[in-house]
């Protein structure tokens, strides 16, 4: 006879009433997710923003007085790189920005005071060609565009109708936003001054209620993720640098306006993969072409080049190599990634992709118990 397990039974039947639960209170369950989830923001930020500030703190922690064993330099080699590393990154967050947003602005203004004159310009060419209606062709004549320009300027300024909501909804965001990020930035700090006892602390932890066995497989899948993430940062960071210098240099020679600007612009958004460089790109030939439509066209056959000498020598050996993951597959995360979380999504997805490929691959490789024969594959 068929033994009935009260265990297994108690165990099927909470699963099948949470199911039901979830299924029916989703609207609930799902607000509650919601909450948790922007509850919880802050220290995700903080948890990333550890992590990345402790691939610099480390560097500067294996150079700091090392061949001195003295208590001075043992007890301020934690507090001074931490404060090195975070001047570090605040410096290059500052340098982009210094170097973008200016020239952003400027663009954009000039932009402001060139439509109407464009306009004026492309109208009587759309009359002469003859492909657009007269009436039509009349009207945009008679429409004073400079003035059209400053109420649109105006009515953006002072607001319409529901723009003071908009605003204050912008600015509750934005406020929250920085409130998050101040508050991640002060949770990474602690985290990273006490991070050998947090260590220490988590690793009793997972020996008091894991077993053994399964510690050992915990340990090796937190050390191929944290690996594939460090060297997805480091590589990815690197490629970056020397794609925005040589932008910056080549645009030098070529004598193309913004230069700086734009070289630091492809750099940051490089950050991105695969689709980074060609939204650095799109925006600054955009910017160019408010300048000079012949070396808008000149910067664009030039990315290309760029872009080519980038994906095929650059990219492959900084980060190509340290990841070990195929391209079919990083551009699988980056969609992936992006469609899910978007822009964060996909920061993380190759570097989790990386991380999943290299575990399922030795996983597979790994000798059989039952027939002691290896499988091979092939990336």
């Amino acid at each position: 006879m068929l033994k009935i397990k009260w265990k297994s039974v108690i165990k099927l039947a909470a699963i099948v009433l949470a199911v039901y639960l979830c299924i029916h209170y989703w609207g609930n369950i799902s607000a509650l997710i919601a909450k948790i989830i922007s509850a919880a923001m802050p220290i995700a930020i903080g948890l990333a923003v550890a992590y990345t500030l402790n691939i610099l703190m480390s560097f500067y922690e294996r150079h700091y007085f090392t061949k001195l064993k003295k208590k001075l330099a043992a007890k301020t080699r934690r507090p001074v790189c931490l404060a090195g590393a975070l001047i570090t990154l605040l410096g290059i967050v500052a340098l982009i920005i210094g170097l973008i947003a200016p020239q952003l602005t400027k663009c954009i203004m000039m932009l402001i005071d060139e439509v109407p004159a464009a306009i004026e310009r492309v109208v009587p060419k759309l009359k002469e060609i003859g492909i657009v209606p007269d009436d039509i062709i009349q009207k945009l004549t008679d429409i004073d565009w400079q003035s059209r320009i400053g109420d649109i300027v105006s009515a953006v300024s002072t607001g319409l109708g529901g723009a003071v909501n908009i605003a204050f909804t912008a600015v509750s965001s934005v406020f929250s936003g920085v409130t998050n990020l101040v508050i991640g930035i002060i949770f990474a700090l602690y985290l990273l001054i006490e991070k050998d006892k947090l260590i220490a602390q988590f690793k009793r932890l997972i020996n008091r209620f894991v077993p053994e066995n399964k510690v050992t497989k915990i340990n090796y899948v937190w050390a191929e993720i944290s690996d594939c993430f460090h060297d997805f940062i480091v590589g990815q960071c690197t490629e970056a640098v020397i794609l925005g210098v040589l932008c910056m240099l080549g645009m030098l020679i070529l004598q193309i306006p913004y230069a700086p600007m734009i070289g630091a612009l492809m750099g940051f958004t490089a950050l991105i993969p695969i689709v980074g460089g060609l939204i650095g790109a799109g925006v600054g030939a955009f910017l160019i072409l408010m300048e000079s439509p012949v070396k808008a066209l000149i910067f664009i056959i030039f990315v290309i080049i760029l872009q080519q000498i980038e994906g095929n020598l650059i990219y492959p050996k900084v980060v190509g190599k340290s990841l070990g993951l195929p391209g079919i597959w990083v551009l699988a995360a980056v969609t992936v990634g992006g469609g899910v979380l978007g822009i964060g999504g996909m920061l993380i997805g190759v570097p989790l992709a990386a991380a999943a490929y290299k575990l399922l691959k030795a996983y597979i490789n790994t000798p059989d118990e039952k027939t002691s024969v290896s499988v091979e594959t092939k990336e």
